[in-house]
């Protein structure tokens, strides 16, 4: 009996079956059940039999330069799944009954059966991190693995990512790839063991999307806490704006691009879409994955004085989150102009969900735009950092590039979410 077996436990007239999970004291077993909860069992008087053996103990098919693949079959369209980790391709760790990041993309195909028949796969590891440890690094390494897939006649990308930082990573490819193909990123909630799982239908969704005419970076999750749509937000406008939600994700300032309404079994996914887009085939493929990572993100607060600053004087941007209409301490514009005239570009962006930056109104704000500051228009401000970083390394004029709308990160007026 090891780590990892599925077992059967009878003890004092109760019965357990789930998969055997490390314990942290020898008088007990650790038994996860099918419903996603752990028991600790005494093992005194406790009959176990073992059911079936290493039940996570899936062999990968990946070949040595990452990728994988299954047999094809002709007439669907070819999706290139690729990996970085996150929850969606997550298990159980038998080590420590946590839950880690450890299947590859062919393990994605074998646990979420349902994208069977729906297209062919190819299937490619770019990472195997949780989303938190993500960097630009991998950022530029994810934007050249989906230029390979798409110049090697994929019709969709579909990149599995952890919720937690899948804005910003989406953000990031769509201002450094040029596509003719969607480009849906997808991820899930919670892990494959529980019953409450979002990764099958995030996933199916995610594939009837990048099977769509919309050629854009998407983010593809629950719309709803009902297992019955996902929607389709453009990848610089989404937020995740729930710890633990399955609907955890927002498109700011609107409603979502689209929805994916799911369908189980042999019935249709609907795919549609409520705004314009940019069309499969009407972008050649094109990349400029250069970045500046020298470019950080601070926080105005009441009370927090220009020294914020000081520990970030050396970076070649800065974006800054302000209050309202963009706006910080009148202590603070001092030390923005010194930082501006050494060099430094300054982006300002607001705190508030909605809504656009407009340093024309108070005095403030005209002290900022004397100084040299930048107005961020409507951008998130993590996308206005992402955006800095690829602007600072791939064009001549920031101030140009951070007020002209690039992947559909500015919108051209606010409006109400309505709309």
């Amino acid at each position: 009996m090891n780590e990892g077996d599925r077992v059967h436990v009878e003890r004092g007239g109760q019965e357990f079956e789930g998969v055997l999970l490390p314990s942290s004291t020898p008088e007990q077993l650790v038994v996860k059940l099918e419903s996603g909860y752990n028991v600790g069992i005494d093992r005194e008087d406790a009959t176990v039999d073992v059911l079936e053996s290493d039940v996570y103990d899936i062999e990968s098919a990946q070949d040595e330069d990452g990728q994988s693949s299954i047999e094809f079959e002709e007439g669907l369209p070819t999706i290139s799944l690729i990996s970085t980790g996150g929850t969606i391709a997550s298990t159980v760790d038998y080590r420590t009954g946590a839950v880690t990041a450890q299947f590859d993309a062919e393990d994605v195909l074998r646990a979420v059966p349902d994208l069977a028949g729906r297209a062919n796969y190819r299937g490619r590891v770019v990472a195997n991190i949780l989303s938190e440890n993500m960097t630009p690094e991998v950022w530029q390494d994810l934007a050249h693995a989906i230029y390979e897939e798409i110049e090697a006649g994929a019709d969709g990308v579909v990149v599995m990512h952890g919720t937690d930082t899948m804005q910003f990573s989406a953000s990031a490819v769509a201002f450094m790839l040029d596509t003719p193909v969607p480009i849906v990123f997808t991820g899930s909630q919670r892990s494959a063991d529980r019953p409450s799982s979002d990764n099958v239908m995030n996933a199916v969704c995610a594939v009837e999307a990048a099977k769509s005419d919309c050629a854009e970076v998407l983010v593809c999750m629950h719309a709803s806490q009902s297992d019955d749509r996902c929607a389709l937000h453009r990848g610089t406008r989404a937020r995740k704006n729930h710890t633990s939600r399955r609907d955890a994700f927002e498109t700011v300032g609107r409603r979502p691009l689209g929805t994916v309404e799911y369908a189980t079994g042999d019935g249709d996914t609907d795919v549609s879409f409520r705004r314009e887009y940019q069309r499969r085939g009407e972008a050649d493929l094109d990349i400029a994955a250069d970045l500046e990572t020298d470019v950080e993100l601070v926080k105005f607060t009441p009370g927090t004085g220009p020294a914020m600053l000081d520990a970030v004087a050396d970076s070649e941007g800065i974006i800054i989150e302000g209050t309202g209409l963009g706006h910080v301490n009148t202590d603070w514009i001092g030390h923005i102009e010194e930082l501006i005239d050494a060099g430094t570009d300054v982006v300002m962006t607001s705190q508030c969900l909605d809504g656009r930056v407009c340093d024309r109104v108070y005095d403030t704000g005209r002290d900022l735009l004397d100084a040299g500051v930048i107005e961020g228009e409507d951008m998130l401000p993590g996308t206005a950092k992402v955006k800095l970083m690829w602007a600072l390394a791939n064009t001549e004029s920031t101030a140009e590039t951070m007020r002209t709308p690039i992947a559909g990160e500015i919108t051209d007026r606010s409006v109400s979410e309505a709309e």
